[in-house]
């Protein structure tokens, strides 16, 4: 699971990188699907990702500024590494006595539902991933290149493949 993490913060530095290269009126051009603009896109993965681990399974006091107080490249990228800095560590100190543990969400409706963490982890991984391919297909739109979804290739697994002697 920790590399499928690595992965998508990965992918997201890229996609960071990649809007550099984009006008702003691109990047805030409306689209089919999903929340319909590129860069709100991003900021919608980080507040999802830090709130359902911080906010959700730590049950941490957080603060997520709604997109309006933050809409630039600069402030969603500052957003990112301060909310990467924040959960990384849980993320790293991941084990499989946590896979069970019981987290409780209140739904839009005020309603208690009950989530295992590894349910949500996986739904945190799970749910970038969706996103990725959405602004894939709107790099494409636009004429782009977008940024690779491979994870072979990416140097996630060298240090175990020098480790093993391979």
């Amino acid at each position: 699971m920790l590399k499928l993490f690595e992965y998508n913060w990965q992918v997201r530095k890229d996609w960071f990188d990649w809007c550099d290269t984009v006008s702003v009126e691109e990047l805030f051009r409306k689209r089919t699907g999903g929340i319909g603009y590129i860069l709100p896109t991003l900021y919608h993965i980080v507040a999802v990702e830090y709130g359902w681990i911080c906010g959700g399974i730590q049950e941490k006091a957080i603060e997520i500024p709604p997109f309006e107080e933050m809409a630039s490249l600069r402030q969603i990228k500052d957003f990112s590494a301060r909310c990467h800095v924040e959960l990384a560590p849980f993320i790293y100190d991941w084990n499989d006595n946590l896979e069970e543990r019981i987290m409780i969400d209140i739904t839009d409706e005020g309603e208690r539902e009950a989530h295992k963490y590894g349910e949500v982890m996986r739904h945190v991984i799970a749910h970038e991933i969706h996103h990725i391919g959405q602004l894939s297909i709107w790099s494409r739109e636009i004429g782009k290149k977008p940024v690779t979804a491979n994870l072979i290739g990416r140097g996630l697994f060298e240090k175990k493949i020098k480790e093993s002697g391979i």
